[in-house]
């Protein structure tokens, strides 16, 4: 990913906060960006294809990314516990099951930013978060996979 900084940025237009900005700092940082409603954006990561959702609620910019979907039988007390450990390598990001039509649970990734005026630290904030967040992954699904990440 381009690894340009608040200073990279410093002439960049502060304005209101968009889908359309987030999307265009997004893409600047070589992300595949497509809107999907209003407020809402697929961000596709280009060297892994993980897909991330961004959805625009006010100021808030929220990401989610399904992790994986397993049978409910997989998510057992000793699963879910190391899911939720401090300690275990996700340090900013939160899990949510949702149960799917197939019988399945879908277990999401989620963080969020607070924006103020799509400046130059906005934009290093939500790149970051969206960075965290894709790294935060890994370590999920090597949780619920058994493994030691």
């Amino acid at each position: 990913m381009n690894t340009a900084s608040s200073a990279d940025r410093a002439g960049w237009p502060r304005g209101p906060i968009r889908s359309e900005g987030i999307a265009a700092v997004l893409a600047d940082d070589g992300y595949h960006v497509s809107a999907v409603a209003d407020n809402l954006l697929r961000v596709v990561e280009p060297e892994s294809g993980v897909v991330v959702l961004a959805a625009l609620e006010g100021n808030v910019l929220f990401f989610t990314i399904s992790c994986v979907s397993v049978p409910p039988q997989r998510l057992t007390g000793d699963v879910l516990r190391r899911m939720i450990a401090s300690g275990n390598g996700i340090a900013t990001s939160s899990f949510r099951l949702i149960d799917r039509s197939d019988g399945t649970v879908a277990v999401t990734l989620n963080n969020f930013c607070k924006l103020q005026d799509m400046g130059p630290e906005d934009c290093d904030d939500l790149l970051s978060c969206i960075e965290f967040l894709l790294v935060d992954v890994l370590f999920a699904r090597a949780l619920i996979e058994g493994d030691n990440p």
